[in-house]
């Protein structure tokens, strides 16, 4: 209902030039971008590859990630040292913007696509971290207990019981953190780049290209929409414990 709303909205107003079409270009242009981007391109390159390139460097970050944020978060709620040693850190790093440090990862790593993955990494790391971290927390004592009085040691306690225990809070973290890096796509492109579709938004508002801005942000708001539907599918069906009304 809100979309249908949203888009009638957006015809009358362009259909009865209410905004200017610098400001807000009619849908039949957009459309026509899409289709001009897909077979010129923008900046030499077409528009697929850069939606490629902005996908690499999301994908490769959330991995890093995901194979480095949960078993750290895992272990930092089950393990005191560990969590005396990683917390701290990540702590410092978590409220901090990523623009912030942004120039000093290019300033360390250079112009090219270690700093744009590096800034997308420590931006999806925080809530990955976090979120296993707590879910070990809220994780009843007594199940631990009860398992150890058992004979289980410590490594059986921790994969038969305090990863699948997290598994629901992972999966909420791993769709925070997939939103927080790729909030900051746009971010980690408009700097030293000409390619990716968040440096064709930004270097398109320099040329008041409205067109192209609008269709780079479309491309990206479904892409994340659906990048966000997947993962609640796959939780739905990993975490099939939790109930249908999550699902």
């Amino acid at each position: 209902m809100t979309i249908t709303v949203l888009l009638g909205s957006w015809i009358v107003a362009t259909n009865l030039r209410i905004v200017p079409a610098v400001l807000l270009p009619s849908l039949d242009k957009i459309s026509q971008t899409f289709i001009d981007l897909n077979r010129s391109g923008y900046g030499g390159t077409l528009l697929y590859v850069h939606y490629w390139i902005t996908m690499r460097r999301l994908f490769v970050a959330i991995l890093f990630a995901v194979l480095i944020g949960i078993p750290l978060g895992l272990l930092s709620g089950y393990v005191r040292w560990i969590n005396a040693i990683v917390d701290p850190l990540i702590q410092f790093i978590r409220p901090i913007p990523p623009l912030a440090y942004y120039t000093l990862l290019i300033l360390w790593l250079g112009i090219g696509e270690s700093s744009k993955i590096m800034l997308l990494f420590w931006a999806a790391l925080p809530p990955i971290y976090i979120s296993c971290f707590d879910a070990v927390q809220r994780i009843d004592s007594e199940y631990l207990q009860s398992a150890a009085s058992l004979g289980a040691n410590r490594h059986q306690i921790f994969f038969n019981i305090v990863f699948p225990a997290s598994l629901p809070d992972i999966f909420t973290g791993l769709r925070s953190a997939v939103g927080v890096a790729y909030t900051t796509i746009v971010s980690a492109e408009m700097i030293a780049s000409s390619s990716g579709v968040g440096w064709m938004i930004i270097d398109s508002s320099h040329y008041l290209k409205s067109d192209v801005m609008f269709a780079g942000i479309i491309l990206l708001g479904i892409t994340g929409v659906l990048i966000d539907w997947l993962l609640r599918e796959m939780a739905c069906r990993i975490v099939h414990w939790r109930g249908k009304k999550e699902c």
